[in-house]
């Protein structure tokens, strides 16, 4: 029951839990308590809105970060990844496989801005080796939503 709210919540946080119930055919009053369970148990940890900014007019510049590390004694990557996160211009940090060890996505108000981020504060820190900058062009998906269709959906309906 409870991977069945987590997927309706997932795709549309807004569900109040009336719906939820109605959807899975379960008591009102149990969904609501398993909805506030995981929220304090941390499976939930926040409720989530995709926001296209460019169509509401804000200029933000986003760049995925390839960082290469020195992993520390006892703590491996944790310890510098937490000091990366706390940044407030980090907007996800992520431990990969490959020839970098952390993707960091950073957000900023212009190229110089992320640039400068980059360049006086991330490369800087103790243990970072090096970083790859990569700019975010143009975002065509994400979080499973399609930003802009460029073409409308030509799949033949079926009916029983």
């Amino acid at each position: 029951m409870r991977k069945k709210i987590l997927e309706l919540l997932e795709n549309n946080g807004k569900l109040t839990a009336k719906e939820i119930a109605v959807m899975l055919a379960l008591p009102v009053d149990q969904v609501a308590k398993e909805i506030t369970a995981m929220e304090e148990e941390k499976i939930i940890l926040r409720y989530h809105t995709l926001i296209n900014w460019e169509k509401a007019g804000a200029e933000e510049v986003a760049a995925l970060i390839d960082v290469k590390v020195t992993p520390q004694q006892d703590v491996g990557f944790d310890e510098i990844a937490g000091r990366i996160y706390r940044y407030p211009e980090v907007k996800s940090v992520f431990l990969m496989s490959g020839s970098y060890d952390l993707s960091v996505l950073v957000q900023g108000k212009s190229l110089k801005e992320v640039a400068t981020f980059v360049s006086q504060k991330l490369a800087t820190l103790e243990h970072v080796q090096s970083t790859v900058t990569h700019f975010i062009l143009k975002r065509y998906k994400q979080d499973g939503v399609i930003f802009e269709d460029q073409e409308a959906d030509r799949r033949q309906v079926l009916q029983p």
